[in-house]
């Protein structure tokens, strides 16, 4: 087992190196872009997901503002309402897996010190865990 060992230990230097090479390449690339820089001050956030967001959103302000945004992304509830009676349902799903996928990533990597955490643990104690990442 030893020689296997050192084995997968080498291939995850390797798997470091590229990593790292790939980091400073899209860092080097998005250095300039004024939106990857502004994403990157919102606690959770660091170099690889706000890569993620400019790629997938590209220019932000072509969405007239955040509930635009997170309904392009697929991250609003359906809502379906008749008279009196309104249903909500899961997320729409509909929009980029990609930035979903950050987006849930930025949230369980958040600071427990914010308001958005303390949001997060109100929603959680009341409608659950998955629920309250979205």
């Amino acid at each position: 087992y030893a020689q296997r060992v050192r084995s997968l230990l080498e291939l995850i230097d390797i798997l470091d190196g590229h990593e790292a090479r790939f980091a400073a390449l899209i860092a080097k690339r998005l250095d300039a872009d004024r939106g990857y820089q502004a994403i990157q001050q919102v606690p959770g956030i660091g170099v690889t997901l706000a890569a993620v967001f400019v790629a997938e959103i590209g220019d932000a302000h072509r969405f007239t503002g955040p509930a635009h945004l997170c309904s392009w992304a697929g991250l609003t509830p359906r809502h379906r309402e008749s008279d009196a009676v309104v249903h909500r349902g899961h997320i729409t799903k509909q929009g980029s897996k990609l930035v979903r996928w950050a987006a849930i990533e930025a949230v369980q990597r958040h600071p427990t010190t914010t308001k958005i955490a303390a949001d997060k643990d109100r929603i959680e104690a009341r409608r659950g865990k998955n629920i309250a990442k979205v």
